[in-house]
Parts: structure tokens; sequence; C-alpha cells
């Protein structure tokens, strides 16, 4: 072999080595995914990842230019569950390992000690346990370790101090214990240093003033004492600080503003530092958030407000800057240039005086004024109605007098009033009944009186309403108790309120706590409160009401206190309540009731009930001491057998009578009895006048079975939606029965109000049937999401809040109906909008009633509609509440990505769905609907701390799409309980009104 030859054969022998070697290689880090997949116990997320697919390829995975390796794993938000392979150490060439929020359990891999070259570990928001593994201290290049939100327990390793090159160490909201480590002051490079939320307990080391490049601390909720270490003042660098809700001690030096002039975030809160608050804060001008409440800070506030011109948070609620002198409010003054200002608490501060009529003067952005528990009193000036942009104005618990200013009805954003415990008096201004927005009022314990007006019966979203302990005097309006709204407290007690109790608080169906006791309210008890089956606390006592206790309350099983007490009540005590089984407390006291006391149910605790005051009660508990009943025998009356004959036979007669005459009549009046008296009756000619002869120019909507039409009746002025039913389609007389049997049911503020039926003929002898609705002028979902005249104009916040509403009526139909229904045909078009842009649920031609005869499947083909209809149904599977989760999920997703599920883009095995988890698994932002990100970028909102903003909001989005995934995945059990998705969208919803 020549020298020629010979360098060509050595060639390739190194050629096959190092081939061989790289397989070798590629193959270690294929191995190492698999494992990592096969750990993972839903692994739908990771479709991608298998043979038809180079493993660089697969979605998260990142390999590096050259030598095809995997440099990053990054699978974000992508509702993973299962555990994290320890063949994760494997992947050598590894640089960046980001498995933040999804649901991994078990404990962190020491074999992650391997990865020499792992710069970023980001395991945040998951379930991981146990410890903080000591040898991740191998992993020396490491710059960035997130392990917060998660259950990991211990100590903090005092090995992480190897890590020369850490910068941000977060392993907040844990269990984690054993004080900071002093020796953690080594770490030179530290940027960020987050332990918050974890029950470490000791102090504060003195050596955390070795991080001189530190810009971001945060301690709250360690169980940390002691004081402050002053190192920590001479972290020049520092814009965040956050020591809140610890026990530390000492006061705050005088010149903190001077020592640390770029915070922007200063949270002290629940310690017990004392001391002045230093005016030098005043030149930390890039403040934003100041909040120092929960302490014993003495001394009047001397801070310079005026040079904070971006500070949006000020709480120092609950210390003491006020000793009664003229000029302890001075400091209102600097805060008219504050324009960013959204939230001022100065709650529980001993201010006393005469509130300053500057107060009309800060910024129409102030969104909440926390002025309550101080010992302010003369009148409320009239200029806080100047702050149009409140949301929540508390001034309770003061001394104020006078009366109420009217102005307080320029607030049109108002959603939260307290007042309480106050001396106001004079009449509730009518004013108040122009806040549409309002949900909690309370004026309790005060000397208002009057009537109570009935424009309350305006605030549509009021939920909570406290007017008791005054002098109000008149009857109940009707209106007020026409607030389907009213969902948690009405409170009239202590008041001099007369008349009945109107039928019409059988409205409140939702309610949960009705107190009218100590009023003047006089009659029979009404029936129709047996309507009110959600209340768990009711009280009718002190007042007038007379006879029977109504059979009907029976209904009421959700009830655990029940207080009839000084009345003038009679009858037998019912048994009905000794079935209520949620019942705790049952108050009889002071009527005139007879007969035997039960001795079963809330009856077999003594201290469960009380009967006192009723002079003809016996038996009983012995603890009670009433009288033996007296025996009374029953007297049985024999008929002679030929009367029983006659009585059978006649009895027969009357009933094959009735049938015959059932069956002649015409098939329109079996509809007709379906409507039952909940509906009003309108006629086919009344009909056909208020939509101008049904004409096309009325025509708002079509469907299979109907045509709506907007129009006018003659006996209201208000507009209403006609659904005409096409009884010439097939399966459109079978929809209309389904419908009204399904509005007899339910009643919900999000589900569309039905008002009037008719089962007719028309004018040419055909058979008519219709609806009558609660018209809603801003049309369907559908409409906002796909027509170019609605398209842009629709908020975020709309969208979260019209999900939210959706939500909140299939939580209804499914967990709170009795039967349960589920809706079949939720989409877009079905759902309606009214003026203020409140989502109402229409449409139930196709429900169905889950545990009864009327559920059951069809053969007359898929249920629903394509596209939003879940598999199982197109496989015969039976109708279920989970059907309408995978249709709501659909739902949700086109509102956030704006593509109806049949759009064209959607082919070649691409759906909706896939697309969305596409966008979780990238960018969020990728799939979201274009007029969404136009909006956000034209927002005021996202205009103010755009870089922090813009992170919660892409959080928010990504958290929203992430239910519609879960909502929407093939398998019926896997997704999300509509309760569920109802608690996270509120949750949304607060964060984003927040922002």
């Amino acid at each position: 072999m020549n020298s020629r030859s010979a360098f060509h054969f050595f060639s390739l022998i190194i050629f096959l080595i190092t081939t061989t070697i790289s397989y070798s290689d590629n193959d270690t880090d294929y191995q190492a995914l698999l494992h990592f997949k096969s750990r993972i116990t839903n692994d739908y997320p990771l479709t991608s990842w298998n043979a038809s697919f180079q493993f660089c390829n697969w979605i998260g995975v990142s390999c590096g230019k050259q030598q095809k390796r995997v440099i990053a794993l990054r699978l974000n938000s992508h509702g993973l569950k299962g555990s994290l392979s320890p063949y994760v150490g494997n992947l050598t060439f590894l640089r960046d390992l980001y498995l933040m929020n999804n649901s991994f359990q078990g404990t962190i891999p020491h074999e992650l000690s391997r990865l020499s070259m792992l710069r970023f570990i980001d395991l945040s928001d998951n379930n991981f346990s146990g410890v903080i593994p000591t040898n991740l201290s191998g992993c020396s290049n490491i710059e960035e370790l997130r392990l917060n939100n998660n259950k990991l327990v211990g100590s903090i390793p005092k090995k992480i101090t190897f890590l020369s090159k850490l910068t941000h160490f977060v392993v907040a909201d844990n269990m984690i214990t054993g004080g900071i480590p002093p020796v953690l002051g080594n770490i030179t490079s530290m940027i960020m240093f987050s332990v918050k939320s974890n029950p470490l307990g000791g102090g504060i080391p003195d050596t955390l003033g070795h991080w001189k490049s530190l810009t971001r601390l945060y301690l709250g909720g360690c169980n940390l004492s002691g004081t402050i270490p002053y190192s920590i003042y001479n972290l020049s660098l520092l814009t965040n600080i956050s020591l809140g809700e610890n026990q530390l001690i000492g006061s705050l030096p005088s010149d903190i503003g001077t020592m640390l002039p770029y915070l922007t975030f200063v949270q002290l809160r629940n310690n017990q530092l004392t001391g002045p608050l230093p005016s030098s804060i005043s030149n930390c001008s890039n403040l934003r958030f100041l909040e120092m409440s929960e302490n014993k800070f003495r001394g009047k506030l001397t801070i310079d407000f005026g040079k904070l011109k971006d500070i949006y948070r000020i709480n120092l609620g609950s210390n003491i800057y006020g000793f009664g002198e003229a000029d302890d409010m001075k400091f209102i003054d600097t805060l008219k240039n504050c324009s960013k200002l959204k939230i001022l608490d100065l709650y529980n501060c001993s201010f006393e005086g005469v509130l300053p009529t500057s107060i009309g003067n800060l910024t129409n952005q102030l969104s909440n004024l926390y002025l309550g528990a101080n010992h302010f009193y003369g009148n409320i000036p009239s200029s806080v109605g100047n702050l149009v942009g409140l949301n929540t104005f508390s001034i309770g618990d003061n001394q104020f007098t006078g009366k109420i200013p009217s102005t307080i009805g320029q607030l049109q954003k108002l959603r939260e009033a307290y007042l309480f415990w106050n001396q106001f008096s004079g009449p509730i201004p009518d004013a108040f009944g122009n806040l549409s927005l309002l949900i909690t009022l309370d004026l309790s314990s005060n000397k208002l009186e009057s009537n109570i007006p009935s424009s309350l019966g305006s605030c549509k979203h009021l939920s909570q309403l406290y007017l008791n302990d005054n002098q109000l005097s008149g009857k109940i309006p009707k209106q007020l108790l026409q607030l389907s709204s009213l969902t948690i407290s009405l409170y009239l007690s202590q008041n001099h309120l007369s008349g009945s109790l109107p039928k019409e608080v059988g409205e409140l169906k939702m309610l949960s706590s009705l107190d009218v006791s100590d009023n003047n309210l006089s009659g029979n008890i009404p029936s129709s409160l047996s309507s009110c089956t959600s209340l768990v606390f009711l009280s009718l006592k002190g007042n007038l009401f007379q006879a029977m206790i109504p059979s009907s309350l029976s209904s009421m099983r959700g009830v655990s206190k029940l207080d009839l007490s000084h009345n003038n009540l009679s009858g037998k005590v019912p048994r009905f309540l000794e079935q209520m089984e949620l019942l705790e407390y049952v108050n009889l006291s002071f009527n005139n009731f007879e007969g035997e006391v039960p001795m079963v149910g809330v009856f077999a605790n003594a201290s469960a009930f009380s009967v006192e005051g009723n002079s003809k009660l016996c038996g009983g508990l012995a603890e009670l001491g009433l009288p033996k009943c007296m025996e009374t025998r029953k007297h049985e009356k024999k008929f002679p057998l030929y009367v029983i004959v006659i009585l059978i036979v006649s009895s027969l007669f009357i009933v094959l009578c009735f049938a015959y005459v059932c069956c002649k009549k015409r098939k329109g009046q079996l509809s007709r009895s379906l409507t039952n008296e909940r509906f009003g009756k309108v006629s086919y000619s009344q009909l056909l006048k208020a939509t101008n002869g049904f004409s096309k120019e009325n025509l708002i909507g079509e469907g299979g079975f109907s045509s709506v039409y907007k129009g006018v009746l003659d006996d209201d002025d208000r507009f209403v939606a006609v659904k005409v039913i096409r009884l010439q389609n097939r399966g459109a007389h079978k929809s209309f029965i389904t419908e009204c049997d399904a509005w007899r049911s339910i009643r919900h503020r999000n589900i569309l109000k039905i008002i009037n039926s008719c089962s007719s003929v028309d004018f040419q002898g055909n058979d008519f049937k219709a609806l009558v609705y609660e018209f809603m002028p801003n049309g369907s979902l559908h409409d906002w999401l796909h027509s170019s005249a609605f398209k842009s104009r629709m908020s975020v916040l709309q969208r979260i809040n019209i999900l939210l509403h959706v939500a909140f009526a299939l939580d209804y139909l499914h967990n709170h109906c009795l039967p349960a229904i589920v809706h079949c045909d939720l989409k877009p078009s079905n759902i309606l909008l009214d003026g203020d842009m409140v989502a109402h649920v229409g449409d139930f031609g196709l429900a169905r009633f889950l545990g009864t005869s009327s559920n059951q499947n069809s053969t007359g083909g898929i249920r629903g509609t394509i596209g939003y209809t879940p598999p199982e149904y197109g496989l015969g599977g039976e109708m279920t509440s989970s059907g309408d989760v995978y249709s709501f999920g659909i739902l949700l997703l086109e509102v956030m990505i704006g593509k109806s599920p049949t759009d064209n883009f959607f082919n070649e095995g691409l759906s909706l769905h896939k697309f969305a988890c596409m966008g979780l698994s990238n960018h969020i932002t990728d799939v979201i609907d274009d007029d969404i990100l136009k909006f956000l970028q034209e927002d005021d909102i996202t205009k103010k701390y755009t870089l922090e903003n813009s992170k919660k909001i892409e959080q928010c989005l990504a958290s929203i799409v992430r239910i519609g995934v879960s909502c929407s995945v093939h398998s019926p059990p896997q997704r999300m309980n509509i309760a569920n998705v109802v608690h996270e969208l509120q949750h949304i919803v607060d964060v984003v009104q927040n922002i």
C-alpha cells in the first residue's frame, strides 16, 4: 500500500469512527427525549414527538446548528402531567430547561447535576416535591434558577454558593424552612433574589448587603423577625423591595429615599415597623407602588407625593398619622399631580376632622379610594363626584353627617360603595340608580329615612345590598325585588318598613341571604318565597306576619338558618322543616303555633331550635319542658259496598270522558299546555302587528327551525325578539316543545329571558307557534366576532367577561338546575348581548334534561352544529354536560383566536384546537386574534408600565387559551369542570381589571 492509498484508508476509518460517535451521541439525546415523554401521563401535547420527525424538529426542542445536539427544552404552559425523567441528565449539551406552568410532580432529579453547560432552569408553577437538590451546585454555569410555586421542602442548600454566575434565584411559594443562609452573600453576581411565601424563619442576614448588583429583593411572608439590616440600604441599585407579612421591627432611616433613589416598588406591609414615614421617599421619583399598611408607623405624613409622577398605588392603612390637627390632611393637596394614581388606601389611620374638598382634585384615573375606620365628620364634599374613575368608594366607620351628596350619581364606573356606620340622614339619593355597574352597596347603620328609592331597580348588576339599621319607611319597592342580579345578600332589617312582603320576592331565585327582620311588615308570608331556592339564610323575625307557614317553602332545601320568631304566625309546626337536611338552626319562638313539636331532623337537638313563647305547643324533646300531647282517636267511617262501587264506576266514566275530549283537541293546544302560567300569552295578530307583518326589514336572524324578528308589542314600548317556529321543517314542533320545557325550568341572569309565548293559528288556519324574548340590542357574539361592522370594537376585557357570563350560565344549567340541563347547541350565534355587553345564552331547542326520559339520543343525526359538536356525539354517544364543555372550549378559542372551527384555514389535519396548542407551545400572540393585539396596542392601559403589563396580559391570554384547550380535548373525562372554568376566568378578569 503506497502512502497515498494509506492516507485515504485512514481518512475513511476516521470518518466512520466520527460518524459512529456522532450517531451515538444523537441517539443518546433521542433516547433521553423518549424517556422524558414516557414519564408524561397526558402526552397529547407532544404528538409531534414521533419517528415521523427528526427530534430536533419536535415541539419545544432546539438543537445546535453543528452537532445537532439538544441545547434547549422549552415546554412552558403545555399542560404536561407526570414526573420529570432523570434521563434529562443525559442531554449533556443542554443549556436551557424551561418547563414552567405544567403539572409535573415528584422530586427534581439529582441527575440534572450532570448538565455542566446548563445556564437556565425554570421549573416554576408545577407540583414538584422533595428538596432542592444539593448537587445542583455542580452546574457551575447556571445563571437563573427558578423553582417557585411548587411544594418543595427542606432548606436552601448552602452549596448554592458554588454557583458563582447565579444572577436569579427564585424559590418563592414553596414550604422551605431553615432561614436564609448568610453564606449566600458570597454570590456577588445576584440580581434577583425571591424566597417569598416560605416559612423560612430567622432574620435577614447582614451579608445580603454584599449583593451590589441586586435590583429585586422579595422576602415577604417568610416569618422573618428582627430588624432590616442597614447594609440593605446600601444596595443603591435596588428597584423592588418586598418584606411584607413578617415580624420585622425598627424604623426606616430618614434618608432612605436618597440611599435607594431607583426604587419603583416598596412593600413593607404587615410588620411591626415604627417611627415616621421618611419624607425622603419623595426623592424616589420612579416610585410606582408604595405599600406600608398594618405597621406601627406614627407621625404626620410629610411626603411630597407631587414628586412621584408615576405612582399608581399608595397603601398606608392601619397606622397612625392623624392627631386632630388642621394640617393632618395637607398631603392630599400634593396628590393632585399624581395623574396615574389608581389606588389610595388610608383606612384606619386615625385621621380626624372634615374631609377636605381637595379630595375631588385627585386624578380621574383613581379607581379605589379607602378612607374608612377614621374619625372624619361633617358632610362628604360634593366634589367626590369629580372622581369619575372610581370603582370602589369606602368611607364606612366614620362620623359623617348630613345627606349623601347626589353627585355620587356621577361615578358611572362605581362597583362597590361602602358608607356604613356613619350618621348620614335624609333620604337615599335617587342618583344611586344611575350607577348601572354597581355590585355592592352598603348603607347600613346610619340614620337614613324616607322610602327605599325604586331607582335602585336600575342597578342591574347589584348583587349585595345592605340598608339595615336605618330609619327607612314605606313599602319595599317591587323593582328592587326584580333584580335578578341580587345573588348574595339583601339586608333590610331594623327599619320601619310596612306593608306586605311583595310576591316579587320570589324572583330572587339566586339570592343567598335575605333579612327583613325587625320591621312592620304584615300579611301572609308569600308562597312565592319558595322560588328562592338558593337561600341559605332567611330572617323574617320581628314583624307582623300572620297565618300559617306556606307548605311551598319546603322547596328551599338549601336554608341553613331560618328565623321566623316574634310574629303572629299560627298553625302547626310544619313537618317539612324536619326534612330539610341542611337546616342548622330554626327559630319559631313567640308566635301562635300549636300542636306537637317534631323530634327529628333539626328538632332532635335542643340547641338547634327555639319554640319558646308558643303557649299551645306540646311534646318534643324533654329538655323543652312542654306538656305531653293529648292522644286523639281516628274514627274510621265505613261506607256500604254499593256506595264504593258507584264511586269507582263514576270515576272511571269521568276519566274516559276527559280522555276523549283531550284526544279531540287540536295539536296546537298541546303546545299551549306546555307554556304554563309563567309565560304570558300573546295572539298571532299581536305578533303580526308588532313585527310589521313579519317584514324582512324586521328580520334579525334565522336558524334551522325558526326565524327571529324585531318588534314592539302594543302594551309595551320596549323592543322584543319574536322567534317564529317553521313548523313545516321536520323536528321543528319537537324543538318548540323542548324549548318550552326548558324555559319553564330555568331562570338566570346570563340566560335569555322569555316574555310571552304564542300557540295559535294564522289567518289561513295554519298552526302558528312563536316565543317572545327580551330583545338584545347588541346582537349575537357571532356578529361581533365575524362582522366587519363590529369586529374591531370589542375590548379584551369585554371578550373575557362574555366568556365568564357564558360559563356562569353553563354552571347554572349543569350544577344548579333540577334536573340538570344540557344545552347541546352552544355556539356564538346563540350567545346574545344586551346593551351593557352582558352575554345571555339562548336557543334551547335541542336541550336535554339529564336523568329524565327526555334525555334520549336522537337517531336523526348529530346533535348541535358542526365544529362545535363534541366528537363523541358523532359516534352516538350520550348527551352530557361534558359535551357542552367541549362546545364552550371551541367557542372560547373562537373568541380569542378570531377564527371559527369551520374556517377554510383549518385543513389537512389542522383544527382550531391544534392551532391553539401550537400557540401555547411557542408564542401565544402568534395565534391570538389580530384585533385583540391591535386593541391592546391602542389601549391606554397597556401604555402604562408597558413591559410589566405586556407580560401580565400575555400570561392572561395564554391562561384563557389554555382553558379553551383543556375544555375541548377529545376525551370527555379529561375536560375541565365548568365550575373550575368559572373560577379561573373570574381570576383572570380580576387580574386584567387591576392592570
